[in-house]
C-alpha cells in the first residue's frame, strides 16, 4: 500500500514540476515580446509571433483550434485591447500578455464582438492590473 502512495506522490510531484516549468516559460515568452515590441506596438511581426506561440503551445493551441482563430482575429483583438488597455505594469502589457493565458484567450475568442472598453477591463482584471 505504501508503494502506491509513493507512486501517487511522485506522479503528482512530476505534474506540479511540469506545470510550473510550462508556466514560467509562458511567462518569459510573454515578457520577451513585451520587451521587444513595447516601443514598436504596430509592428506586424508582433501579431505573427503571438499567433505562432499560441498555435505551438499545447494548452493555447486547443483554444485556438476550438475557435478556429486566425492571425486576423489576433490582430483585431490586439488592436481592440490597445484602445482602452494600453497599459504596462511590470512585465505585463495588457494587449500582449492577455493572449498567453488559457482562460483569457478563451474569453477573448469567445467574446470577439464585445466592445473595446469591456474587453480591456476584463483583461486588466484577469491580469490584476
Amino acid at each position: 500500500m505504501n508503494y502506491l502512495l509513493y507512486i501517487l506522490l511522485a506522479g503528482l510531484t512530476a505534474v506540479f514540476v511540469f506545470e510550473m516549468i510550462h508556466s514560467l516559460r509562458r511567462s518569459e515568452a510573454a515578457a520577451a515580446l513585451v520587451r521587444k515590441y513595447f516601443d514598436d506596438k504596430e509592428n506586424p511581426a508582433l501579431i505573427d509571433e503571438i499567433f505562432v506561440y499560441c498555435s505551438g503551445d499545447f494548452k493555447l493551441r486547443r483554444v485556438m483550434t476550438k475557435h478556429n482563430a486566425q492571425k486576423e482575429d489576433i490582430a483585431r483583438i490586439y488592436n481592440k485591447l490597445r484602445v482602452w488597455g494600453d497599459i504596462k505594469k511590470g512585465r505585463r502589457y495588457v494587449p500582449i500578455t492577455s493572449f498567453f493565458y488559457v482562460y483569457a484567450l478563451e474569453w477573448l475568442l469567445t467574446h470577439r464582438e464585445v466592445d473595446e472598453k469591456e474587453t480591456a477591463m476584463k483583461m486588466m482584471n484577469f491580469l490584476h492590473i
